[in-house]
């Protein structure tokens, strides 16, 4: 008989669930606030979990558990739960990415709403004994311009309110299709930067990665209009608040309303007190009603695969047998290391993701190893983890097609994996094989052959095929003290267009960077960031 764990205070209805699950042969006990040694030997009685952010489950607490089966996360975040280590274990983690969807996009407009309208420091004038009615003059939202940074679904709820409330929506995600988004009925923009000077509101639904980390800050902000107002209830950091607070100083925008800040919990900030500056402590998600859809949801999923052994919303690696799993570890290690190189080469909104397998990778799980490239391509789009349990299912629902080619005979590998993807604006082609049983390599980059290293940070840069190119670049790293570990040249035909692929010891300043980009006979010149040699995701692990 199945046993469920309850280790955070969980909504009466999710508890009601777990009783009526009894039916099924289920048994749960509630046992919050437990730490340690205590957490560690409870869970060992157990075959499911269902937890909130409050228990931290750490590779000590889980190690040496051979019964658990799964964990569900009652909400989004699962920072709280040791994935690999969970992994390892063959234990399912899984979580309920829809339940705060409504009450984030709520919070989202209740903060734009009392941010036009100052409802917070006019009430706190009335709280002093002042009427002051001239003196909170606001703004109406009807015939602005919202711009969406993110279009997931929180991202989508928000224009779907927005377009009710008669603003005109402007979006960006770059792994969402312009098609797609006009049937949202939102007008997409190439760049963020574009749509900077064109909004009047701006809100941000992403997750923190090192590509939106500090996307508005003091250079962005020169962008904006005067009377922009900005909303952050994603992630803190997304926005610098240092920067904001010089900003509101200065007059240069018109209002600031955070939810999250980088450092919670935040009792101090620059922008505390500040006019036309609204703060929440982080409650996009504190509703009794998401709370109860998280709670619901959370006990469906455990309930489900502790019965049937359906898995939905996994956040770690489906359990696949020893056997499979060790045949095909080092495809997939090449297939998710193209996807993260492609993801970062692109230009432009994806439509389209061709995988071609030749050799006897062909003959082998394609499926997997295409779900592998794809957790590659999304790794950083998303907030919620990305793997290959659903990696396919939201690349196909940012409207991205994606298409497995195979061919049984080789060419010049025994086996190689390549993969195309074609964006509004350009394609790009990688191609990857195997040395031995686990390393990595790049033999192709575009119409360039070559061989590099799939590991580390790399300098991908295109150029004329022309004496002098490759001694001016190390000249200038040498000048910068970054050091060059492995160098790979490629080229279409003599004299004409070439490709290098640096891997370097540092990641290059952004000085070097512009130096190498201005070099004489360069064309282009970009970092991409991969993982170091040996080191494989978290769900690949075990």
């Amino acid at each position: 008989m199945p046993r469920v764990i309850v280790l955070d205070t969980l909504s009466q209805d999710g508890l009601n669930l777990l009783t009526a699950a009894a039916s099924q042969g289920i048994e749960y006990e509630v046992r919050t606030g437990l730490k340690g040694d205590a957490l560690r030997d409870a869970l060992t009685q157990f075959d499911g979990a269902i937890c909130r952010s409050g228990v931290k489950l750490t590779a000590d607490v889980l190690a040496g558990n051979h019964r658990l089966k799964a964990i569900v996360r009652a909400g989004v975040g699962t920072d709280n739960i040791d994935k690999v280590a969970a992994t390892r274990l063959g234990i399912v983690v899984m979580n309920t990415p829809a339940g705060n969807t409504l009450s984030t996009a709520e919070h989202t407009f209740a903060m734009m709403l009392a941010l036009s309208r100052h409802v917070a420091p006019a009430y706190q004038s009335l709280i002093e004994h002042k009427w002051e009615r001239n003196k909170f003059m606001g703004a109406q939202l009807a015939d602005k311009t919202l711009g969406i940074v993110g279009l997931g679904r929180i991202g989508q709820a928000v224009a779907k309110r927005a377009k009710a409330f008669e603003m005109k929506v402007l979006g960006y995600d770059p792994f969402l299709t312009p098609d797609k988004t006009r049937e949202l009925g939102i007008e997409p923009v190439e760049s963020i930067r574009d749509m900077l000077p064109l909004v009047d509101y701006l809100t941000v639904h992403t997750p923190l990665t090192e590509e939106t980390k500090n996307l508005i800050d003091r250079e962005s902000i020169q962008l904006l209009k005067p009377s922009v107002r900005l909303i952050n209830c994603a992630r803190g950091g997304i926005f610098d608040e240092t920067a904001l607070a010089e900003a509101i100083a200065a007059r240069r925008i018109g209002g600031v309303a955070l939810d999250v800040f980088h450092v919670e919990p935040c009792t101090e900030s620059p922008l505390f007190g500040l006019p036309g500056v609204l703060c929440t402590p982080h409650l996009g998600a504190s509703t009794e009603e998401a709370q109860t859809q998280v709670a619901v949801e959370g006990v469906g999923l455990l309930v489900d695969y502790l019965t049937t052994g359906a898995i939905r919303h996994a956040v770690n690696m489906s359990p696949l047998d020893a056997k499979t799993l060790a045949g095909l570890r080092g495809e997939l290690d090449v297939a998710h290391r193209l996807g993260l190189l492609l993801s970062q080469l692109e230009r432009g909104v994806a439509k389209t993701c061709v995988l071609h397998y030749r050799g006897e990778v062909a003959s082998k799980n394609t499926k997997l190893v295409t779900a592998a490239f794809a957790a590659g391509f999304l790794e950083n789009a998303f907030d919620e983890d990305v793997n290959i349990v659903n990696a396919e299912v939201l690349l196909r629902e940012r409207g991205i097609e994606l298409v497995e080619q195979r061919r049984g005979d080789m060419g010049a590998f025994s086996s190689i994996i390549s993969a195309e993807v074609v964006t509004d604006k350009e394609s790009h082609r990688a191609a990857g094989t195997l040395f031995g049983n686990n390393m990595p390599r790049l033999v192709q980059l575009d119409e360039h052959r070559l061989e590099a290293y799939l590991d580390g940070t790399l300098l991908v840069f295109t150029h004329q095929d022309v004496p002098g190119i490759i001694g001016r670049v190390g000249t200038i790293f040498g000048q910068h003290k970054i050091n060059i570990a492995q160098m790979s040249v490629g080229r279409a035909e003599p004299g004409g267009s070439a490709v290098g692929v640096l891997n370097l010891d540092q990641v290059p300043s952004p000085e070097a960077l512009r130096e190498v980009g201005a070099s004489p006979g360069i064309h282009s010149a970009q970092v991409i960031q991969l993982p170091p040699a040996g080191q494989l995701p978290g769900w690949l692990q075990g």
